[in-house]
């Protein structure tokens, strides 16, 4: 049996104003055809299929043409909602789905979604866990409602009693720790875990041949055990940048054998973080170095006021989205952020505010009165050009 296993798509996420259906709709593409090309029997979506609970339009027209497609390629898709979905909206034609090949646990209804396909060693049952709030399972803490969830599961399995060995795949979205260390996580997540209220202990998981996870960005394994998250298919926040995102082509041989193979994603656009000067920045060997059409974040080290960074690096680097300001080697805390808003501003407006932000103080009149005469003669000397 081989499934490939992916999560967090997050589809419809916009970061700093700029949507990232274009790059989602590149990732999605390049998922169907890794699973056709290893000829997967399965397609596992571990959770917060779309960025939010009630997603843009786009974003469900986007999903649906993905699932089509893997239907149409024979691919049978498993899938639970996250903590950003709404399990009614993801479980909507949940029966009709389901004659098609599309498996979905969306509203946990005291009963866990149960899976079974078959290859060459016999049996394989995916078990299908959606995230859920403690109360809502009866119990006050997420490793409680695991546990309650889970019980009747395997109290059916041990009331069999036969000997019979089964395999089993889990797949379920929660913030799984191993024996209280924490997964590594990046600026993308907005989990909250307070007193560890949060925390599912891998252990509660044991039994599985392999656990399918989504929540946290960062591929990585939990423990020693097959507990793996798959991670985020894209980067959502510069913590991520320069990272390589995977997903995760899982075999299952008979009872016992598991092997795991990390394949590679290539975004459409790339994070990266630059640092420097304006004027370093600007220069050609230095734009040349890396794709230049990568989202930017740069931090900008001037010890001189600055006209409208933002537009003078957006002249070569056309996909900035953040500038942070720095001097004598230090951050000042300063932020500037791409806002499509910004964009319609004038320079003087730019500029008062870019002072405020950098100096905590706006900007005098002797200030604007100079930066509006250097406006209007630029404005002056692009229409003679």
């Amino acid at each position: 049996m081989k499934f490939l296993h992916t999560a967090d798509l997050h589809i419809g996420k916009v970061i700093h104003d700029v949507s990232m259906l274009e790059d989602q709709r590149h990732i999605l593409r390049q998922i169907l055809r890794i699973a056709c090309s290893r000829s997967v029997d399965a397609l596992v979506l571990a959770g917060d299929i779309y960025d939010r609970a009630i997603p843009p339009a786009e974003a469900v027209v986007m999903f649906d043409g993905f699932l089509q497609e893997a239907v149409d390629a024979g691919i049978r898709v498993l899938m639970v909602s996250g903590n950003h979905d709404s399990p009614e909206r993801i479980g909507f034609a949940g029966g009709i789905l389901e004659k098609q090949g599309v498996s979905i646990a969306g509203v946990y209804r005291g009963e866990l979604k149960q899976v079974r396909m078959e290859d060459g060693y016999g049996e394989v049952t995916f078990v299908l866990m959606p995230f859920v709030k403690p109360a809502q399972a009866g119990g006050k803490t997420s490793a409680e409602a695991v546990e309650k969830m889970l019980k009747p599961l395997r109290d059916k399995e041990d009331g069999k009693g036969d000997g019979n060995p089964r395999r089993r795949v889990l797949v379920t979205h929660y913030f799984v720790t191993d024996n209280g260390k924490e997964p590594e996580l990046s600026d993308g997540e907005t989990t909250i875990h307070v007193g560890g209220l949060d925390n599912v202990e891998a252990s509660l998981l044991e039994g599985f041949d392999y656990v399918a996870l989504g929540h946290i960005h960062k591929p990585q394994r939990i423990g020693s055990g097959p507990v793996y998250y798959a991670g985020a298919s894209l980067g959502y926040s510069f913590s991520e940048a320069g990272q390589t995102k995977y997903v995760n082509v899982v075999e299952l041989g008979k009872k016992g054998q598991v092997s795991v193979e990390q394949v590679p994603l290539s975004p459409l656009h790339g994070l990266r973080k630059i640092r420097g000067n304006m004027e370093e920045l600007m220069k050609p060997e230095i734009v040349a170095a890396a794709d230049c059409t990568d989202y930017i974040q740069a931090e900008l080290t001037d010890r001189d006021e600055l006209i409208d960074p933002i537009g003078t690096l957006r002249t070569v680097y056309p996909n900035i989205l953040q500038i942070l300001l720095s001097k004598n080697g230090e951050k000042t805390g300063g932020e500037y952020t791409v806002r499509q808003e910004d964009r319609r501003k004038d320079i003087p407006e730019l500029f008062r505010e870019f002072y405020a932000m950098v100096r905590g103080e706006e900007p005098d009149g002797r200030r604007m009165e100079l930066i509006k005469e250097v406006a209007k003669e630029a404005e002056v000397e692009d229409h003679e050009a």
